[in-house]
């Protein structure tokens, strides 16, 4: 009986601690700041759905949403045009995705090398490319190396999100415990072979959240091949509505342009949170 006490005791005094470290650092919001965030909450909902209303209904009385500004999708070859400029968009996402992860374990292994001569010059390129605008560096590779706008846009996107990945697995194999790579090299592994078993795949792990945010933002900035004459979604919209006929069918392909973003981005981000959610619960 008196254990059972004790463990209760000290399992009420933990609790009452967490609740006294919480209080120092915010105070618990009342009845009345509640109440307040309610209305606020309602008031910005209403405003929203006020916008969307007045927008909708002023681009419907200036005829945007008639009949004949939309047959254009009755015809099948728009829609194999766009579906197949949306795969030429998913492609370069997807190689780019998976050479940025690529370059970003080889960065982050050689931020971490022991030598400096190795650790220096690393850190001057990571710096590098984190501070230049994706946007130039399409630009630069299209210019100077005279490649096709399919190789600009995916070297780029490798050689940026590249170096935003390898930063943060670089920061993943720092927060790990000093008693894991202890662990291997003490049952005969060497330093590199402890990295890529050991100490890689939990910094991946727990880094994972970051990188799948950044590989949508990587699917994101594949719309900047469009200044560089990939014919990706939104250069291949641009053209359709032009041959067309631009002051009739730009909304409308505009607008199913946008749909087509919005579904690839959003089921991208829901598949983000779902595996972060995941491995918080695992953690």
């Amino acid at each position: 009986m008196s254990l059972r006490t004790t463990n209760r005791g000290e399992v009420s005094r933990g609790l009452a601690s967490r609740g006294a470290a919480s209080s120092v650092l915010y105070d618990a919001p009342g009845v009345r700041t509640k109440r307040r965030s309610r209305m606020i909450s309602w008031v910005v909902a209403a405003v929203v759905l006020g916008v969307v209303g007045y927008s909708t209904f002023t681009l419907g009385s200036q005829g945007l949403f008639d009949a004949k500004r939309w047959d254009i999708f009755n015809d099948p070859l728009v829609w194999l045009d766009l579906l197949r400029a949306l795969g030429t968009t998913l492609l370069a996402a997807a190689i780019a995705g998976t050479g940025a992860i690529l370059l970003g374990m080889v960065l982050a292994l050689l931020r971490l090398a022991a030598s400096r001569w190795i650790r220096i010059p690393t850190t001057v390129v990571l710096e590098i490319l984190r501070g230049l605008p994706v946007l130039l560096l399409m630009l630069f590779i299209l210019l100077v190396f005279r490649v096709n706008p399919f190789v600009s846009v995916v070297v780029a996107l490798v050689l940026y999100n590249g170096a935003i990945i390898g930063e943060a697995l670089r920061s993943g194999l720092v927060a790990l415990p000093r008693g894991q790579r202890e662990a291997g090299l003490a049952i005969g592994l060497s330093g590199l072979q402890t990295r890529l078993l050991i100490e890689f795949p939990q910094a991946f792990r727990n880094m994972l959240p970051i990188i799948i945010a950044q590989l949508v933002v990587l699917l994101k900035d594949t719309s900047l091949g469009y200044i560089v004459g990939m014919l990706e979604l939104l250069r291949r919209g641009r053209l359709i509505s032009e041959n067309f006929g631009a002051g009739t069918y730009a909304f409308s392909v505009f607008l199913v342009m946008v749909a087509l973003y919005l579904a690839v981005n959003l089921t991208v981000s829901f598949i983000a949170r779902t595996v972060a959610k995941r491995v918080n619960r695992a953690r």
